[in-house]
Protein backbone atom coordinates (compact mmCIF):
# COMPACT_ATOMS: atom_id res chain seq x y z
CA UNK A 1 0.00 0.00 0.00
CA UNK A 2 1.27 3.39 -1.12
CA UNK A 3 2.73 5.13 2.47
CA UNK A 4 3.71 1.83 3.78
CA UNK A 5 7.51 1.14 4.14
CA UNK A 6 8.43 -2.49 2.50
CA UNK A 7 12.07 -4.23 3.74
CA UNK A 8 12.87 -7.56 2.72
CA UNK A 9 12.10 -10.60 5.21
CA UNK A 10 15.89 -11.19 6.01
CA UNK A 11 15.90 -7.71 7.60
CA UNK A 12 12.94 -7.45 9.45
CA UNK A 13 13.12 -11.42 10.83
CA UNK A 14 15.99 -13.27 12.40
CA UNK A 15 15.70 -16.57 10.17
CA UNK A 16 16.28 -19.92 12.15
CA UNK A 17 17.47 -18.30 15.66
CA UNK A 18 20.18 -20.20 17.37
CA UNK A 19 19.44 -22.96 19.75
CA UNK A 20 22.39 -21.78 22.21
CA UNK A 21 19.42 -19.41 23.21
CA UNK A 22 18.08 -23.03 24.49
CA UNK A 23 20.74 -24.37 26.00
CA UNK A 24 21.66 -21.38 27.67
CA UNK A 25 17.99 -20.74 29.50
CA UNK A 26 17.51 -25.01 29.84
CA UNK A 27 18.92 -28.32 31.50
CA UNK A 28 19.58 -30.93 29.32
CA UNK A 29 16.51 -32.75 31.42
CA UNK A 30 14.01 -30.07 30.88
CA UNK A 31 11.17 -30.60 28.73
CA UNK A 32 10.61 -28.37 25.82
CA UNK A 33 7.66 -28.86 23.17
CA UNK A 34 8.33 -31.26 20.13
CA UNK A 35 6.11 -30.42 17.02
CA UNK A 36 6.34 -32.74 14.12
CA UNK A 37 5.45 -31.28 10.43
CA UNK A 38 1.68 -32.68 11.09
CA UNK A 39 1.65 -30.28 14.27
CA UNK A 40 2.07 -27.49 11.41
CA UNK A 41 -1.68 -26.38 10.16
CA UNK A 42 -3.28 -24.77 7.17
CA UNK A 43 -5.31 -22.13 7.67
CA UNK A 44 -4.63 -22.38 11.44
CA UNK A 45 -2.28 -19.62 13.04
CA UNK A 46 -0.90 -21.08 15.55
CA UNK A 47 0.99 -24.28 16.05
CA UNK A 48 -0.27 -26.91 18.16
CA UNK A 49 2.23 -28.66 19.44
CA UNK A 50 0.91 -32.13 21.58
CA UNK A 51 3.91 -33.87 23.56
CA UNK A 52 6.75 -32.71 24.76
CA UNK A 53 10.57 -34.21 25.03
CA UNK A 54 14.01 -33.50 26.87
CA UNK A 55 15.97 -31.10 25.52
CA UNK A 56 19.38 -33.16 25.28
CA UNK A 57 16.93 -35.51 23.15
CA UNK A 58 15.84 -33.19 20.66
CA UNK A 59 18.61 -30.15 20.47
CA UNK A 60 20.97 -32.28 17.61
CA UNK A 61 19.18 -32.39 14.25
CA UNK A 62 16.25 -30.97 14.86
CA UNK A 63 15.11 -27.43 14.35
CA UNK A 64 14.91 -25.00 17.22
CA UNK A 65 12.35 -22.03 17.76
CA UNK A 66 10.54 -20.15 20.41
CA UNK A 67 7.42 -18.16 21.67
CA UNK A 68 6.52 -15.47 19.22
CA UNK A 69 8.21 -17.15 15.97
CA UNK A 70 6.36 -17.61 12.89
CA UNK A 71 7.09 -20.87 11.55
CA UNK A 72 7.05 -21.93 7.45
CA UNK A 73 7.02 -25.24 6.12
CA UNK A 74 9.85 -25.02 3.05
CA UNK A 75 9.34 -28.46 1.47
CA UNK A 76 6.79 -30.08 -1.19
CA UNK A 77 3.78 -29.92 -0.76
CA UNK A 78 3.55 -28.92 2.57
CA UNK A 79 4.45 -25.13 1.43
CA UNK A 80 2.76 -24.36 -1.35
CA UNK A 81 -0.76 -26.13 0.71
CA UNK A 82 0.35 -23.29 3.21
CA UNK A 83 1.62 -24.68 6.10
CA UNK A 84 2.57 -22.35 8.73
CA UNK A 85 2.00 -20.85 11.88
CA UNK A 86 2.67 -18.66 15.26
CA UNK A 87 4.03 -20.74 17.85
CA UNK A 88 2.89 -20.02 21.49
CA UNK A 89 2.01 -21.67 25.04
CA UNK A 90 5.24 -23.81 24.10
CA UNK A 91 6.88 -25.91 27.22
CA UNK A 92 9.43 -23.40 29.00
CA UNK A 93 8.66 -20.97 25.93
CA UNK A 94 11.14 -23.44 23.80
CA UNK A 95 10.28 -25.69 20.91
CA UNK A 96 11.43 -27.94 18.23
CA UNK A 97 10.11 -29.61 15.55
CA UNK A 98 10.95 -30.90 12.06
CA UNK A 99 13.52 -29.54 9.83
CA UNK A 100 11.59 -28.87 7.31
CA UNK A 101 10.73 -25.61 8.59
CA UNK A 102 11.75 -22.21 8.03
CA UNK A 103 11.58 -19.94 11.70
CA UNK A 104 11.42 -16.32 10.90
CA UNK A 105 11.73 -14.11 14.39
CA UNK A 106 10.44 -10.76 13.93
CA UNK A 107 11.70 -7.99 15.06
CA UNK A 108 10.00 -5.52 17.33
CA UNK A 109 8.86 -3.14 14.40
CA UNK A 110 6.74 -6.40 12.89
CA UNK A 111 3.76 -8.04 14.72
CA UNK A 112 3.92 -12.48 14.36
CA UNK A 113 0.32 -12.72 13.49
CA UNK A 114 0.75 -9.66 10.80
CA UNK A 115 3.75 -11.87 9.52
CA UNK A 116 1.44 -14.92 9.37
CA UNK A 117 -1.53 -13.57 7.50
CA UNK A 118 0.44 -12.28 4.62
CA UNK A 119 2.42 -15.04 4.63
CA UNK A 120 -0.98 -17.30 4.30
CA UNK A 121 -1.37 -14.84 1.08
CA UNK A 122 -1.66 -17.30 -2.18
CA UNK A 123 0.29 -14.59 -3.92
CA UNK A 124 3.34 -15.61 -1.76
CA UNK A 125 2.66 -19.18 -1.58
CA UNK A 126 2.16 -19.42 -5.87
CA UNK A 127 5.44 -16.61 -6.03
CA UNK A 128 7.47 -18.72 -3.74
CA UNK A 129 6.66 -22.08 -5.26
CA UNK A 130 7.40 -21.15 -8.69
CA UNK A 131 10.92 -20.36 -6.83
CA UNK A 132 11.73 -24.11 -5.63
CA UNK A 133 14.29 -26.03 -5.92
CA UNK A 134 15.24 -30.26 -5.75
CA UNK A 135 14.32 -33.65 -6.92
CA UNK A 136 11.03 -34.43 -7.82
CA UNK A 137 8.90 -34.90 -4.29
CA UNK A 138 12.24 -32.99 -2.35
CA UNK A 139 11.55 -29.25 -3.60
CA UNK A 140 12.09 -26.51 -1.28
CA UNK A 141 11.42 -23.03 -1.13
CA UNK A 142 14.73 -21.26 -1.79
CA UNK A 143 16.62 -19.52 1.56
CA UNK A 144 17.18 -16.57 -1.15
CA UNK A 145 13.47 -16.01 -1.86
CA UNK A 146 12.29 -16.22 1.60
CA UNK A 147 15.21 -13.65 2.95
CA UNK A 148 14.74 -11.20 0.12
CA UNK A 149 10.68 -11.45 -0.28
CA UNK A 150 9.22 -7.71 0.89
CA UNK A 151 7.32 -7.30 3.77
CA UNK A 152 5.13 -3.85 4.35
CA UNK A 153 5.56 -2.20 7.62
CA UNK A 154 2.85 -0.32 8.36
CA UNK A 155 2.75 1.32 12.17
CA UNK A 156 2.02 -1.45 14.89
CA UNK A 157 -1.09 -0.50 15.75
CA UNK A 158 -2.29 -0.47 11.93
CA UNK A 159 -0.46 -4.19 11.95
CA UNK A 160 -2.83 -5.13 14.69
CA UNK A 161 -5.64 -3.10 14.07
CA UNK A 162 -5.57 -5.65 10.34
CA UNK A 163 -5.04 -8.28 12.17
CA UNK A 164 -8.06 -8.31 14.63
CA UNK A 165 -10.26 -7.63 11.58
CA UNK A 166 -9.04 -10.63 9.54
CA UNK A 167 -9.15 -12.72 13.18
CA UNK A 168 -12.92 -12.02 13.27
CA UNK A 169 -13.76 -12.26 9.59
CA UNK A 170 -11.92 -15.49 9.23
CA UNK A 171 -13.86 -16.65 12.56
CA UNK A 172 -16.51 -16.33 10.79
CA UNK A 173 -15.78 -17.88 8.16
CA UNK A 174 -14.77 -20.98 10.15
CA UNK A 175 -17.98 -21.03 11.71
CA UNK A 176 -19.80 -20.96 8.15
CA UNK A 177 -17.87 -23.08 6.56
CA UNK A 178 -18.53 -26.01 9.24
CA UNK A 179 -21.64 -25.76 9.30
CA UNK A 180 -21.62 -25.82 5.27
CA UNK A 181 -19.75 -28.92 6.09
CA UNK A 182 -21.87 -30.82 8.84
CA UNK A 183 -24.70 -30.09 6.32
CA UNK A 184 -22.91 -32.03 3.72
CA UNK A 185 -21.80 -34.85 5.92
CA UNK A 186 -25.37 -35.57 7.07
CA UNK A 187 -26.59 -35.32 3.06
CA UNK A 188 -23.81 -37.87 2.08
CA UNK A 189 -24.91 -40.00 5.92
CA UNK A 190 -28.65 -40.05 4.67
CA UNK A 191 -27.63 -41.74 1.54
CA UNK A 192 -25.74 -44.33 3.03
CA UNK A 193 -28.71 -44.60 5.58
CA UNK A 194 -31.24 -45.45 2.35
CA UNK A 195 -28.37 -48.01 0.92
CA UNK A 196 -28.09 -49.67 4.23
CA UNK A 197 -32.18 -50.07 4.91
CA UNK A 198 -32.35 -51.23 1.18
CA UNK A 199 -30.05 -53.62 1.57
CA UNK A 200 -29.96 -55.05 5.16
CA UNK A 201 -33.59 -55.76 5.76
CA UNK A 202 -34.18 -59.85 5.19
CA UNK A 203 -37.90 -60.50 4.29
CA UNK A 204 -38.49 -64.48 5.29
CA UNK A 205 -40.64 -64.10 1.62
CA UNK A 206 -37.32 -63.11 -0.28
CA UNK A 207 -35.04 -65.67 -1.48
CA UNK A 208 -31.44 -65.72 -0.33
CA UNK A 209 -28.52 -66.24 -3.13
CA UNK A 210 -24.50 -66.20 -3.22
CA UNK A 211 -23.45 -63.50 -5.16
CA UNK A 212 -21.41 -66.27 -7.04
CA UNK A 213 -25.10 -67.31 -7.95
CA UNK A 214 -25.88 -63.82 -9.73
CA UNK A 215 -23.10 -62.75 -10.98
CA UNK A 216 -20.17 -63.73 -13.36
CA UNK A 217 -16.84 -62.45 -14.35
CA UNK A 218 -16.66 -63.58 -17.89
CA UNK A 219 -14.29 -61.27 -19.13
CA UNK A 220 -10.28 -62.67 -20.18
CA UNK A 221 -7.05 -60.54 -19.68
CA UNK A 222 -6.39 -58.80 -23.59
CA UNK A 223 -2.95 -57.55 -24.64
CA UNK A 224 -3.83 -53.55 -24.72
CA UNK A 225 -1.27 -53.15 -26.87
CA UNK A 226 -3.00 -55.06 -29.80
CA UNK A 227 -4.61 -52.77 -32.53
CA UNK A 228 -8.53 -53.85 -31.46
CA UNK A 229 -7.77 -52.71 -27.94
CA UNK A 230 -5.21 -49.95 -28.02
CA UNK A 231 -7.88 -46.95 -28.80
CA UNK A 232 -10.78 -48.45 -26.26
CA UNK A 233 -10.66 -46.31 -22.68
CA UNK A 234 -8.81 -47.36 -19.82
CA UNK A 235 -10.35 -47.20 -16.16
CA UNK A 236 -8.16 -48.13 -13.24
CA UNK A 237 -9.19 -47.74 -9.65
CA UNK A 238 -7.83 -44.20 -9.86
CA UNK A 239 -10.13 -43.63 -12.49
CA UNK A 240 -13.25 -44.23 -10.29
CA UNK A 241 -14.06 -41.71 -7.79
CA UNK A 242 -14.96 -42.92 -4.11
CA UNK A 243 -18.53 -43.82 -2.98
CA UNK A 244 -19.92 -41.78 -6.19
CA UNK A 245 -19.03 -44.00 -9.40
CA UNK A 246 -18.11 -41.44 -11.25
CA UNK A 247 -15.37 -41.93 -14.31
CA UNK A 248 -12.88 -39.21 -13.96
CA UNK A 249 -9.76 -38.56 -16.14
CA UNK A 250 -10.13 -41.88 -18.25
CA UNK A 251 -7.95 -42.27 -21.40
CA UNK A 252 -7.03 -44.93 -23.88
CA UNK A 253 -4.73 -47.48 -23.41
CA UNK A 254 -2.90 -46.20 -26.47
CA UNK A 255 -2.73 -42.74 -24.80
CA UNK A 256 -1.30 -44.50 -21.62
CA UNK A 257 0.84 -46.88 -22.92
CA UNK A 258 -0.29 -49.81 -21.13
CA UNK A 259 1.64 -53.08 -21.48
CA UNK A 260 0.00 -55.27 -19.13
CA UNK A 261 -2.61 -57.58 -19.40
CA UNK A 262 -6.20 -56.10 -19.22
CA UNK A 263 -9.94 -57.19 -18.92
CA UNK A 264 -12.62 -55.95 -21.54
CA UNK A 265 -16.19 -54.62 -20.03
CA UNK A 266 -19.15 -53.34 -21.69
CA UNK A 267 -22.24 -51.09 -20.67
CA UNK A 268 -23.77 -54.43 -18.99
CA UNK A 269 -20.93 -54.49 -16.76
CA UNK A 270 -20.09 -53.14 -13.01
CA UNK A 271 -16.36 -52.29 -12.43
CA UNK A 272 -15.69 -53.27 -9.01
CA UNK A 273 -12.42 -52.43 -7.43
CA UNK A 274 -11.05 -54.61 -5.44
CA UNK A 275 -7.87 -52.70 -3.89
CA UNK A 276 -8.70 -51.04 -0.51
CA UNK A 277 -12.57 -51.62 -0.20
CA UNK A 278 -12.86 -49.42 2.41
CA UNK A 279 -12.59 -46.12 -0.67
CA UNK A 280 -16.10 -48.33 -2.03
CA UNK A 281 -15.11 -47.85 -6.23
CA UNK A 282 -17.98 -48.90 -8.06
CA UNK A 283 -18.98 -47.57 -11.59
CA UNK A 284 -21.23 -48.26 -13.96
CA UNK A 285 -19.79 -47.27 -17.33
CA UNK A 286 -21.85 -46.39 -20.12
CA UNK A 287 -19.39 -47.59 -22.98
CA UNK A 288 -17.18 -50.39 -23.57
CA UNK A 289 -13.65 -50.47 -23.22
CA UNK A 290 -10.85 -52.11 -20.69
CA UNK A 291 -9.88 -52.07 -16.67
CA UNK A 292 -7.26 -52.59 -14.78
CA UNK A 293 -6.45 -56.28 -13.30
CA UNK A 294 -7.36 -54.71 -10.52
CA UNK A 295 -10.66 -54.18 -10.91
CA UNK A 296 -13.16 -56.74 -11.00
CA UNK A 297 -15.97 -56.61 -14.48
CA UNK A 298 -18.94 -58.02 -13.03
CA UNK A 299 -21.37 -58.84 -15.02
CA UNK A 300 -25.37 -59.79 -13.59
CA UNK A 301 -27.22 -62.93 -14.69
CA UNK A 302 -30.25 -61.37 -16.39
CA UNK A 303 -33.51 -62.34 -15.11
CA UNK A 304 -32.27 -62.98 -12.06
CA UNK A 305 -30.22 -59.60 -11.22
CA UNK A 306 -30.22 -56.12 -12.46
CA UNK A 307 -27.11 -54.26 -13.25
CA UNK A 308 -27.96 -50.89 -10.99
CA UNK A 309 -28.93 -53.73 -7.96
CA UNK A 310 -25.62 -55.15 -8.51
CA UNK A 311 -24.28 -51.46 -8.69
CA UNK A 312 -26.24 -50.43 -5.41
CA UNK A 313 -25.51 -53.55 -3.79
CA UNK A 314 -21.63 -53.15 -3.85
CA UNK A 315 -21.95 -49.44 -1.99
CA UNK A 316 -23.92 -50.72 0.75
CA UNK A 317 -22.51 -50.79 4.14
CA UNK A 318 -23.05 -54.19 4.40
CA UNK A 319 -21.37 -55.49 1.46
CA UNK A 320 -18.29 -53.13 2.12
CA UNK A 321 -18.03 -54.48 5.64
CA UNK A 322 -17.95 -57.86 4.65
CA UNK A 323 -15.17 -56.68 1.53
CA UNK A 324 -13.27 -55.62 4.02
CA UNK A 325 -13.00 -58.19 6.52
CA UNK A 326 -12.09 -60.46 3.76
CA UNK A 327 -8.98 -58.16 2.77
CA UNK A 328 -6.84 -57.95 5.29
CA UNK A 329 -3.25 -58.24 4.30
CA UNK A 330 0.45 -57.33 4.50
CA UNK A 331 0.88 -54.41 2.55
CA UNK A 332 -2.16 -53.84 0.16
CA UNK A 333 -5.83 -54.66 1.04
CA UNK A 334 -7.59 -56.37 -1.63
CA UNK A 335 -10.86 -58.70 -2.38
CA UNK A 336 -10.12 -62.00 -3.69
CA UNK A 337 -12.41 -63.44 -5.67
CA UNK A 338 -13.27 -66.36 -3.92
CA UNK A 339 -14.49 -64.23 -0.58
CA UNK A 340 -16.38 -61.82 -3.21
CA UNK A 341 -18.68 -64.61 -4.63
CA UNK A 342 -19.42 -66.05 -1.24
CA UNK A 343 -21.02 -62.88 -0.35
CA UNK A 344 -25.04 -64.07 0.60
CA UNK A 345 -27.70 -61.43 -0.32
CA UNK A 346 -31.26 -61.12 -0.11
CA UNK A 347 -32.70 -61.45 -3.89
CA UNK A 348 -35.81 -59.74 -4.33
CA UNK A 349 -37.64 -60.19 -7.64
CA UNK A 350 -36.49 -58.31 -10.73
CA UNK A 351 -39.75 -55.50 -10.61
CA UNK A 352 -38.93 -54.69 -6.83
CA UNK A 353 -35.02 -55.16 -8.03
CA UNK A 354 -36.40 -52.13 -10.00
CA UNK A 355 -38.35 -50.00 -7.35
CA UNK A 356 -35.23 -50.17 -5.36
CA UNK A 357 -32.85 -49.11 -7.53
CA UNK A 358 -34.92 -46.35 -9.11
CA UNK A 359 -35.91 -45.07 -4.94
CA UNK A 360 -31.76 -45.02 -4.62
CA UNK A 361 -31.07 -43.55 -8.10
CA UNK A 362 -33.42 -40.41 -7.25
CA UNK A 363 -31.88 -39.74 -3.66
CA UNK A 364 -28.67 -40.40 -5.02
CA UNK A 365 -29.31 -37.64 -7.75
CA UNK A 366 -30.47 -35.60 -4.87
CA UNK A 367 -27.87 -36.05 -3.08
CA UNK A 368 -25.17 -35.07 -5.75
CA UNK A 369 -27.53 -31.85 -6.31
CA UNK A 370 -27.01 -30.41 -2.68
CA UNK A 371 -23.17 -31.25 -2.29
CA UNK A 372 -22.62 -29.86 -5.64
CA UNK A 373 -24.91 -26.59 -3.62
CA UNK A 374 -22.68 -26.94 -0.63
CA UNK A 375 -19.18 -27.43 -2.53
CA UNK A 376 -20.15 -24.21 -4.34
CA UNK A 377 -20.83 -22.59 -0.71
CA UNK A 378 -17.32 -23.93 0.22
CA UNK A 379 -15.77 -22.70 -2.71
CA UNK A 380 -17.33 -19.28 -2.21
CA UNK A 381 -15.81 -18.92 1.64
CA UNK A 382 -12.52 -20.00 0.59
CA UNK A 383 -12.20 -17.67 -2.11
CA UNK A 384 -13.40 -14.56 0.27
CA UNK A 385 -10.74 -15.42 2.85
CA UNK A 386 -8.21 -14.79 -0.27
CA UNK A 387 -10.04 -11.48 -1.46
CA UNK A 388 -9.66 -10.57 1.99
CA UNK A 389 -6.10 -11.31 2.63
CA UNK A 390 -5.47 -9.53 -0.94
CA UNK A 391 -7.77 -6.29 0.50
CA UNK A 392 -5.56 -6.03 3.84
CA UNK A 393 -2.40 -5.69 2.22
CA UNK A 394 -3.30 -3.34 -0.64
CA UNK A 395 -5.27 -0.85 2.03
CA UNK A 396 -8.47 -2.11 1.18
CA UNK A 397 -9.73 -2.76 4.84
CA UNK A 398 -11.09 0.17 6.42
Amino acid sequence: MPGWEERPLGVVCTIKPPKSEARAKLADTDAVSFAPMEDLGIGVKYLQPHRTRPLAEVNGSYTYFADGDVLLAKITPCFENGKLGVARGLMNGVGFGSSEYIVLRPAPTLDAEFLYYYLARPAFLEEGAGTMTGAVGHKRVTKEFVESYPVPLPPLAEQRRIVAILDEAFEGIATAKANVEKSLQSTRELFTERLHAAFSQRDPGIADASLSEVCDITSKLVDPREVEFADLPHVGAGNIESRTGALIDVMTARQEQLISGKFLFDETTVLYSKIRPYLMKVARPDFAGLCSADIYPLTPRPGLMSRDYLYHLLLSPAFTEFAIKGSARAGMPKVNREHLFAYRLALPSCDQQQRVTANLDEIDAQTRRLESIYNAKLAALDELKRSLLHQAFSGGLS
